[in-house]
């Protein structure tokens, strides 16, 4: 090797060096902090909802777990095999995840598309032609001859070294573009999941107040049968008996509008789990669910972590902060390497012959001067940018410690609403008992058996309503602390993708899966 050539290698050893090497210009991305030490509630948060006798399963009291971890797989715990298997089933088919885990995939692929531009880029010509040079010319090759074959190899090399960081900073933020697709993907598996629970928790709700309306509507029919009876006998007027027919038919009619709720939930279940509304699918009763003992309780600053939605936030937040080292590179001076090594031969047989090679090497410094003040208003831009995404931020991290603390209010209150309910139940129950009994005896009125009739109907549509509400908050406290996507592979990939802190600063806030 000459020594002009090592000269030459060694100047671009050296460039790639500077390269790999120099400092990215921009601000460097740091996970923002919480503002204090906020919490869901002023005072002692409660340990426990308390429970409620004559409620059923749903009466269960629960433990709140402060700090502890959301199960991946939390829908479990409600100890529901056909629930289990509609969460299964909606995972695996439901088209809209399925569209969200290829959206994710293309992102992936995209930011390592960005990364492409951190290695030479090379490509190779081959050129055979078959040539005549006109004889009011000299002849062109070196055999002296007008009519003769060029066949030419080239290699063309070219390489642009990242001075300044700038192509590390778009690499930055296109892992930071899949980051924000990973979490929306994660988001709208939480939702899915959360969706179909509730609506299968709603479906068992409206089949159990069909059931206490099917039985209200027997009990009121051989209340009919008996002041008929009477009324046969002169025991009985007939304004009772159309009164009781009356209540009958206001009972009746009660009875379309919860069918139709039935009907509209099992379509809505179809749906989420990729099927079909003719399809027969499982309807679990409500008695079969059970409410978990345990519930966690993350602290606020682990739903910095565990919210697909404040990551989401995060992640744009940091793509904005990339763009703007991105904009401030833009304005300083580049360099782009080019080296186009080759041979030119006029027979195959030449080919790596000596004599026969060409090359040439370049180096272009390019500074932008005056482009009417375009790159100073794009990093002004890119600037503001980041701080609406630092604001946005702020927002999301808010509104999940609202969506915590609003669920908490609910379990709680919905506890309190639950044993009201249990125990209006109970005494509806035994009301309309002794006044049947009394009816039957003579001692007292139609319109008094009615009235303990519709405060017994009511009493128990209200008590299933409380039922299925405790559920469904229990739920809802599971979504607002992030689902347990962490312990889950939603991705549908075999590995799914590191987030940008995992990959590169090994953040250890970061959730790791087990």
């Amino acid at each position: 090797m000459t020594s002009g050539s090592t000269l030459r290698l060694a100047a671009l050893g050296t460039m790639t060096a500077l390269s790999l090497s120099a400092c990215s210009v921009g601000p460097d991305f740091h996970r923002p902090a919480l503002p204090g030490t906020p919490q869901y509630q002023s005072g002692a948060a409660p340990r426990q909802v308390h429970g409620s006798s004559g409620a059923g399963q749903a009466g269960m009291a629960q433990t709140l777990v402060t700090g502890g971890d959301v199960a991946g797989a939390w829908w479990k715990l409600f100890g529901v095999p056909e629930l289990d298997a509609l969460v299964a089933r909606a995972q695996a088919q439901n088209p809209s995840l399925q569209s969200a885990q290829a959206t994710l995939k293309a992102a992936w692929e995209q930011a390592k598309v960005q990364a492409s531009p951190m290695f030479p880029s090379i490509s190779a010509s081959f050129n055979p032609t078959r040539n005549k040079t006109s004889r009011a010319l000299s002849p062109v090759p070196g055999s002296n001859a007008y009519l003769y074959n060029l066949h030419t190899l080239q290699l063309n090399i070219s390489y642009q070294p990242d001075l300044w960081g700038g192509l590390r900073r778009q690499i930055e933020a296109a892992a930071a573009q899949a980051d924000v697709q990973r979490f929306q993907l994660e988001a709208q598996v939480n939702t899915l999941i959360n969706t179909l629970v509730v609506a299968v928790i709603q479906q068992a709700g409206t089949r159990s107040q069909i059931d206490a309306l099917l039985t209200s509507i027997a009990s009121q029919k051989d209340v009919l049968r008996i002041v008929e009876g009477r009324q046969r006998l002169g025991d009985a007027s007939l304004g009772e008996v159309l009164a009781q027919k009356a209540l009958l038919s206001q009972t009746e009619a009660l009875l379309p509008p919860l069918q139709l709720t039935l009907e509209q939930a099992h379509d809505q279940i179809a749906t989420l789990v990729g099927a079909t509304p003719d399809e027969a699918l499982p309807e679990p009763r409500l008695e079969a669910f059970h409410l978990p003992a345990e519930l966690p309780v993350s602290l606020p600053s682990r739903l910095l972590e565990q919210r697909p939605d404040v990551r989401a936030a995060e992640a744009q937040m940091h793509i904005n902060s990339a763009q703007v080292g991105v904009a401030i590179a833009n304005r300083l001076p580049n360099v782009q390497l080019s080296a186009t090594p080759g041979q030119a031969i006029n027979a195959m047989s030449q080919f790596f012959a000596p004599g026969y090679g060409n090359w040439e090497i370049g180096a272009m410094l390019a500074q932008p001067l005056f482009q009417g003040f375009q790159l100073w208003h794009l990093e002004r831009e890119a600037r503001q940018t980041l701080l609406a995404s630092a604001d946005t931020y702020r927002a999301t991290v808010l509104g999940a410690i609202q969506n915590v603390a609003d669920t908490l209010h609910a379990l709680h209150d919905d506890a309190d609403g639950l044993s009201a309910s249990a125990e209006n139940d109970q005494a509806a129950a035994r009301s309309v008992k002794i006044a049947r009994a009394q009816f039957a005896l003579g001692d007292v009125s139609m319109a008094l058996v009615q009235n303990a009739e519709q405060q017994e109907l009511t009493a128990r549509q209200t008590l299933v309503q409380a039922q299925a509400a405790r559920f469904s908050d229990t739920v809802a406290l599971f979504q607002a602390l992030g689902g347990g996507w962490w312990h889950r592979n939603d991705s549908g990939m075999k590995d799914p993708p590191p987030t940008w802190q995992a990959a590169f600063t090994a953040d250890p806030g970061v959730p790791k899966r087990p």
